[in-house]
């Protein structure tokens, strides 16, 4: 069967792509529904539940039985699925409450001062750690404002209408310019105690913990990323910090990092330049040893991500408003990763010092034709590697799909 065509209101449960030969099934059955951001920890400590949003609040769904099950009710800001507890960890207005994922159980960690939030867990389930805009300095009176888009179409330096892509980049870039002074901080979850460690004038954002050493973190410095130096870690204390990527090209841009499953490399979107010549980065912390992996443009992705068991990779894809300005972008992709040997093998008498070249071979999984583009897929692996999970509006108002890994049909 082919790629079903249905009103926005009855999208299907499940049908084989047309044009890849792989089965998609959609697992959320409320119009409305998301799955989180691709960086997030969406499931439960066994691998059995996928945590997603509704317009009511958070459920969860069994992976292997696709019941669905509302666990907190209201509308909350999720920050992350534990890795050890089972317990979903989210702020509803100020405070901080986990809820667990089976008991329905809720407890309240901590409640924050105005403008503090919290967005990442660490590995032991021990701290919690946010940002929050110092209370002194140049905050306007709507600091969100600073970030959208503006109302009416603004027009470049030419007089020609800017897109979306580029109109983000204007507010990206007026919001970096205010050097509104922030700071990170931690929770303890035993204790909600807060601790601040780190202060910046810079735009922090994105922070992750690693999903193995509980006291390292990974954020960025936000704003348009040939601007910025965006990737950094640093430990919970305020020591160690480290820039993970320095540019050496004019417009070279360094982003949408990501840990891999084991929490011994970073990953991220590499451009050299931008919108030119593609790849996916790692930076391996105990070493700093690169590894870049290239792609063609229509292969690029908004978004990447990485299987538990670091063989395969997956990208959301991208339209041709977007960085790569893809002519046929609009897939969900699956990549499997080659590296290239040298020459008879012969080596450089520097080769441990420099970049691993390696390419990506690419599959298209999901005809992503009638997306739109403005929802990013925001691509996941499942724990046992078989599924992709991604968001898509492809059928009219937002739902939450799965694509199998293993082709269902013979091309």
């Amino acid at each position: 069967m082919g790629l079903w065509v249905l009103p926005a209101d009855d999208p299907p449960t499940e049908w084989i792509d047309a044009a890849t030969g792989h089965r998609v099934i959609r697992l959320s059955r409320e119009p409305g529904s998301a799955s989180l951001y691709f960086n997030q920890n969406a499931y439960s400590s066994d691998g059995r539940k996928l945590v997603i949003t509704t317009p009511g609040g958070l459920s969860a769904i069994n992976l292997k039985t696709r019941e669905i099950k509302q666990v907190v009710e209201g509308r909350v800001s999720v920050i992350v699925s534990g890795r050890k507890s089972g317990e979903v960890y989210y702020m509803k207005g100020s405070t901080i409450c986990a809820t667990n994922l089976d008991s329905g159980i809720t407890r309240e960690i901590a409640k924050l001062p105005a403008r503090w939030a919290v967005s990442t867990l660490n590995a032991d389930e021990t701290l919690l750690a946010g940002t929050y805009m110092e209370e002194t300095g140049p905050l306007p009176a709507d600091a969100a404002a600073s970030q959208r888009l503006p109302q009416q179409q603004a027009t470049g330096p030419d007089g020609k209408p800017l897109t979306f892509a580029e109109q983000r980049e204007m507010s990206l870039n007026s919001r970096l310019e205010q050097h509104i002074p922030m700071a990170m901080f931690v929770v303890d979850v035993r204790t909600g105690v807060a601790k601040t460690f780190f202060r910046s004038t810079d735009w922090l954002n994105h922070l992750q913990f690693s999903p193995t050493d509980p006291s390292l973190l990974m954020f960025c410095h936000e704003g348009p990323w040939h601007r910025v130096d965006r990737i950094w870690t640093i430990r919970t204390d305020g020591t160690q910090l480290i820039k993970i990527h320095t540019r050496t090209m004019n417009m070279e841009i360094a982003g949408h990092e990501f840990w891999s499953p084991d929490g011994k490399i970073i990953w991220y979107d590499l451009q050299t330049p931008r919108g030119e010549d593609f790849w996916v980065a790692g930076h391996e912390v105990a070493t700093g040893k690169k590894t870049y992996y290239h792609l063609q443009r229509d292969e690029w992705s908004v978004h990447f991500n990485v299987s538990p068991d670091g063989k395969l990779f997956a990208g959301d894809g991208g339209d041709a408003e977007m960085v790569a300005h893809a002519r046929d972008g609009k897939w969900i992709y699956l990549y499997r990763p080659e590296g290239i040997p040298d020459v008879a093998g012969i080596k450089a008498p520097n080769s441990e010092d420099l970049v691993v070249p390696g390419f990506f071979r690419s599959e298209r999984l999901v005809n992503m034709a009638k997306h739109d583009y403005r929802l990013e897929p925001n691509v996941t692996f499942t724990p046992d590697g078989k599924w992709i999970i991604f968001r898509s509006n492809m059928f009219g108002q937002t739902q939450v799909f799965a694509v199998e890994i293993e082709k269902a049909t013979k091309h």
